[in-house]
């Protein structure tokens, strides 16, 4: 099974995908934690991550796709992904669609976790206080989370109109949110 944890920096879908790897065995592909991992390489490519993410700015579809697409073997031998923080652009998933049906695999399932705007900033404030991460930084937040809503706010109805959408809760606890996750998987499954 391949799903989509989809919503905001911020929503949980970190926190979701890590229990789900730990339940399912799937592979949990994060392009933050990804992106992280090639700034803290110090390789030419990390240092271009690293100054597009402090100015708030996206990375570009190539190289994000080019990271999913190394990953993809390992997650095909776990039975599945978690694609978290991927597609965030109708490009992006278009070309996701098109590797993993080179594959013979599709997306089964995108899951949206809703949480409020107000929400999120109190999140990343305590984020950033407990983590110090510094995509994180309460003020470049703010330009993630409009980069987000300008260009990932187009496939909630990319992924409607193929009947893979489910729409939960963010906001409620992480318990409330693991079940009603696993409620929408089980109608996939």
């Amino acid at each position: 099974m391949n799903l989509i944890l989809f919503g905001p920096p911020a929503a949980g879908k970190g926190t979701q995908a890590k229990r789900l790897v730990d339940q399912r065995g799937m592979v949990q592909l994060s392009t933050g934690d990804m992106l992280r991992a090639a700034i803290a390489s110090g390789s030419e490519m990390g240092q271009t991550v690293k100054g597009v993410l402090d100015r708030g700015d996206l990375v570009t579809d190539e190289i994000v796709i080019a990271l999913i697409e190394d990953r993809l073997p390992e997650a095909e031998a776990a039975g599945g992904a978690i694609f978290d923080g991927f597609p965030r652009t109708v490009p992006q998933a278009r070309a996701l669609d098109a590797m993993l049906a080179k594959r013979g695999q599709k997306i089964d399932s995108v899951l949206r976790l809703k949480v409020d705007e107000p929400a999120l900033i109190e999140r990343i404030s305590k984020r950033f206080a407990e983590q110090g991460r510094p995509d994180d930084n309460p003020e470049v937040f703010v330009t993630r989370l409009a980069a987000y809503n300008a260009q990932t706010a187009p496939l909630l109805p990319y992924y409607r109109e193929q009947g893979k959408l489910t729409e939960l809760d963010g906001m409620a606890s992480v318990e409330t949110v693991a079940a009603s996750i696993d409620a929408a998987l089980s109608v996939v499954a």
